[in-house]
């Protein structure tokens, strides 16, 4: 007979499971694609071809870049510029009808940096691989859709732990790794349902955490806005609206001599949410693998361009800009993203396998109460 406290643990991790398995089981299916979007955009034809160029051919200035963007989609403000260096000669540029419009209304493509022509990618605003970004981010809800998966994710670290707690127990009766192949099919599942669960324990609750941290990025960006943006634009506070701004030229070597040792990674312009009104907002990522992913912004005055402020990277952003790359897999190359594919399949067996498991028990007990 079980003890109170095992059933009690059993109880939390039977509907801790079950509320959050069809959604785990949609962010897995989707998490699938997602973790080689690189070669799959390619594959697909969807990632930006730059076309081929003598090596060492100059770049435009920045500014030169902002008029190729604005006359490429007419109507439209530059919200960001973003470097990648798997395509150094690629300029990723975002724009959209208002500088402060959201993200999942503006338009994404790549500038040849060398000659400013526009380059499509169809991936950033459509197709296939853009519907698994937004299933998996948001169920194309919004915030409320990340805040669900978000609570979703709690409770799948809470079937974690609880799971961790009764196979304890389980462990003493028998071997670890067995498998009960002598058994009645629904106790193979369950020793099954088990293994795999233990075994991809840690990658779980490293999965588990970063999405849930990834899916509350809304509200972490909306914090700094409101502590660390808003203390370094506090001397703005009651300045005259912006009526015309420095051009965009320089920024990057301005933003290299504040912060020395860094690189640029994208820049922000007036009215974003990554900037304010009156500054650009270029942020600064450092030289080593870890690094690269810890922002630094440089505000600079968008109409006399001096530096302003060097911000602060409070914690929770460097968080966040750690653990979105960790949810997929993004750290060390190929053989990474083939463990995290790997792993995220034995996932998709224990989510199945529990459902299989709690309705042979559901139905049984319907049975014997019949």
């Amino acid at each position: 007979m079980k003890s109170p406290t095992i059933r009690r643990w059993s109880m939390i991790h039977t509907w801790s499971s079950l509320v959050c398995t069809l959604f785990l089981l949609l962010l897995a299916l989707t998490g699938l694609p997602l973790i080689f979007h690189h070669e799959l955009e390619h594959l697909l034809g969807d990632a930006a071809q730059l076309r081929q160029m003598p090596a060492g051919t100059a770049h435009l200035d920045l500014q030169q870049l902002v008029i190729e963007a604005q006359k490429y989609r007419p109507g439209e403000v530059v919200q960001y510029l973003g470097f990648d260096e798997d395509e150094p000669n690629g300029v990723l540029t975002i724009t959209a009808a208002t500088a402060g419009t959201e993200p999942n209304s503006s338009h994404t493509f790549m500038l040849d940096a060398r000659t400013g022509e526009p380059v499509a990618m169809p991936a950033a605003n459509g197709g296939f691989m853009m519907l698994m970004l937004r299933l998996h981010v948001d169920m194309f809800a919004g915030l409320p859709g990340k805040l669900l998966l978000a609570f979703m994710g709690v409770l799948f670290i809470v079937a974690i732990v609880s799971g961790t707690v009764l196979y304890a127990p389980f462990m003493r009766r028998l071997d670890f790794a067995t498998v009960r192949h002598d058994k009645s099919r629904r106790l193979r599942w369950l020793d099954l349902h088990n293994l795999i669960g233990v075994v991809t324990l840690a990658w779980a609750l490293t999965v588990g955490v970063t999405g849930v941290i990834s899916a509350l990025s809304d509200l972490v960006i909306a914090a700094w806005r409101n502590d660390s943006l808003a203390a370094m634009v506090a001397p703005y506070q009651d300045a005259p609206p912006l009526t015309e701004r420095a051009p965009a030229t320089a920024l990057l070597s301005i933003a290299e001599r504040a912060a020395p040792g860094m690189r640029a990674d994208f820049i922000a312009f007036p009215g974003t949410r990554f900037s304010s009104e009156h500054h650009y907002a270029v942020f600064m990522k450092g030289a080593t693998h870890l690094t690269s992913h810890l922002l630094t912004p440089v505000l600079i005055d968008a109409r006399t361009l001096q530096v302003t402020a060097v911000g602060e990277r409070p914690w929770y952003m460097d968080a966040m800009g750690l653990s979105q790359p960790l949810h997929f897999g993004d750290y060390g190359g190929r053989p990474m993203q083939i463990l995290w594919a790997v792993l995220d399949g034995l996932t998709i067996i224990v989510l199945g396998s529990g459902l299989y498991l709690w309705w042979g028990k559901h139905r049984r007990t319907g049975e014997a109460k019949a």
